[in-house]
């Protein structure tokens, strides 16, 4: 069993191929709505969940208790970020093809309490559960008017690691691989201040990226690492207070320091040629889903 991030969330790997080429004529239009759980959920989904929301179909599950705004809310989030200049069409259809190809999904509860309490292995078949890409997100953590408030919106990490882990660490193995000596890695291991196959007692003062979760292996720091750089380039670290909430982490809370400190990072994270969003999510997905594939 693999960790997506530091949390709760799992990556399990499936062979299953979905071509592109097939994509669903029904496509969703805006506004993103909640639905009931749909029949053809994966088994034993129905235990534990009630509702779900599809962004080109890759699904949102909540369980009774998360409200439909939070679900919601991460439905639009996930949508701005594989289509972030919102036309219609996915920025870079091989990372929504690999998705679908790993059954991504996010998984939502109310609280960490309530993922807590629900061993998803009692109510779904372990071989559901190996063959999809789960990330997990609470409601008391989604924060639709975060940086106003105050408040940092999980949703933008979450939901992030999910595109990064199980999108573009299998397009493209050799740039964003979760693995030593990709070019994701190298950059990595110097805002570490050196290669660290396991978390180190003590990082280097010339790092700035020094995340001391243990239970975060090599492959987990990447993606933790890949979110902090880009939501900074994006501008979602830098609302007043924020610094300091994260300062024993991550030093590198604006563009500008990202761009000047880390070059190889920015450098990666803003190449056109895989697409990255350029613009942070606000939750509020306005376009309509018009890409009906190929015949």
């Amino acid at each position: 069993m693999h960790f997506i991030n530091k949390r709760m969330g799992y990556l399990f790997l499936v062979s299953t191929l979905i071509c592109i080429s097939n994509w669903p004529g029904d496509m969703i239009t805006t506004p993103l709505k909640i639905q009931p759980l749909s029949n053809d959920a994966p088994v034993g989904f129905s235990h534990v969940f009630h509702k779900q929301a599809s962004v080109f179909g890759i699904q949102v599950y909540a369980s009774a208790n998360t409200s439909d705004n939070k679900a919601l809310h991460a439905a639009n989030v996930l949508a701005q970020y594989l289509d972030n200049d919102e036309d219609g069409l996915p920025d870079n259809p091989a990372i929504v093809a690999q998705m679908r190809r790993n059954r991504a999904a996010i998984i939502m509860f109310a609280t960490e309490r309530d993922r807590e309490e629900i061993d998803l292995e009692t109510y779904i078949p372990a071989h559901v559960l190996n063959g999809m890409s789960l990330q997990d997100l609470y409601g008391d953590e989604t924060h639709p008017n975060g940086a106003v408030e105050g408040k940092f919106d999980a949703a933008l990490e979450e939901i992030l690691h999910l595109i990064t882990s199980a999108g573009y660490a299998g397009v493209y193995p050799d740039i964003f691989g979760e693995k030593p000596n990709t070019n994701v890695a190298k950059a990595m291991d110097i805002a570490r201040g050196g290669h660290f196959r396991r978390v180190p007692r003590a990082y280097p003062e010339s790092a700035w990226f020094t995340n001391y979760d243990r239970t975060c292996d090599y492959g987990c720091q990447i993606t933790e690492y890949i979110y902090w750089a880009l939501t900074s380039i994006l501008g979602a670290q830098s609302y007043c207070g924020r610094k300091e909430e994260i300062d024993d982490e991550w030093s590198l809370h604006t563009l500008e320091l990202v761009r000047n400190r880390d070059s190889r990072i920015y450098t990666l994270l803003t190449n056109r040629d895989y697409n990255f969003p350029t613009r942070l999510p606000d939750g509020k997905y306005r376009k309509r889903f018009k890409w009906h594939g190929s015949n």
